[in-house]
């Protein structure tokens, strides 16, 4: 190659080399990482007809949070299973986490709700640090409900730290991620909403993901970065509390702090209106989750 050529091909290399890195540009995977296989931790793909005792637990009505609306119970009418073939779009079979209207519901604790539905956790099961925890989810147009998928530590909150993959609280064109720990727990600065593409929203499936590493947290959706938060960044706010071990939470709240701060409505529930409520009634709404999957 000429001398001129060459100066200007080099040039030209380390102009790219400064320019800064688009979002879509995070982490680019390289051919070798392509071909490298990643074990695989933990991993429920739903086909069995009750749910898996061995990896999973099911929280119940003696929990509650964030004044959300209903009690958690074990129950196959809360947590369901769909075979393979019977809802379009599933990979195989389907775990439906639904709620339903149970007025006057009494917990252990004296609380009275008028909606029970489903939460499950691997606490006490499985538990990891660092990897990718993905799961393929379809989620209804519905007001006030406060379906999650997310990650939280083995001590005290906030300090053992939570990362969330996934919540929604009902307006279907976007959906958030959010971190909590000492410092930056509640209303989190660390926290992000993705807004869809026009042509699909939450009710269509979508792979919810983080990419969790020592020096870095990055939330996706199909494969598509969608905010990052790096060590730094939390440092700034409070400790970095994601070295330790998490397990994966998948629940279906109704209502409550994060739907209400939203939509700021009060009735008939906090959070909650009248048409998602008679929805819930009919049996109209449910977090559907085709799999789930943990690797490093």
């Amino acid at each position: 190659m000429p001398k001129r050529a060459l100066a200007i091909a080099v040039l030209s290399g380390l102009l790219a080399s400064c320019q800064p890195a688009a979002l879509s540009d995070i982490a680019p995977q390289t051919a070798a990482d392509a071909a490298a296989p990643r074990a695989v931790l933990f991993e429920d793909d739903f086909d069995a007809p009750t749910l898996d005792r061995s990896k999973w637990i099911v929280v119940g009505p003696d929990f509650w949070v964030n004044n959300e609306q209903q009690a958690y119970v074990d129950s196959p009418e809360t947590i369901r299973f769909l075979p393979a073939g019977s809802v379009e779009g599933a990979e195989d079979g389907v775990l439906l986490l639904q709620p339903k209207f149970e007025p006057g519901f009494k917990t252990p604790t004296g609380r009275t709700a008028d909606f029970v539905s489903g939460r499950i956790t691997t606490r006490g099961k499985f538990d990891f640090t660092h990897g990718t925890a993905s799961a393929r989810i379809k989620m209804p147009d519905a007001v006030g409900v406060w379906p999650a998928f997310w990650l939280l530590g083995n001590g005290e909150w906030p300090g053992t730290g939570e990362i969330d993959i996934m919540e929604y609280v009902g307006e279907k064109d976007w959906t958030a991620v959010a971190l909590h720990g000492p410092g930056y727990s509640g209303d989190t600065p660390l926290v992000n909403r993705y807004f869809f593409e026009d042509g699909t929203d939450v009710t269509d499936w979508h792979v919810y993901s983080v990419d969790w590493s020592p020096q870095e947290i990055i939330f996706k959706i199909d494969g598509k970065p969608t905010y990052r938060a790096t060590r730094a960044m939390v440092e700034h706010y409070g400790r970095w509390a994601f070295d330790t071990p998490k397990f994966v939470i998948l629940n279906f709240a109704l209502g409550g702090a994060y739907p209400s701060k939203t939509n700021g409505i009060e009735k008939p529930y906090d959070g909650l209106p009248q048409q998602t409520v008679d929805r819930v009634k009919k049996g109209d709404i449910a977090m559907y989750v085709d799999w789930v999957r943990v690797e490093r």
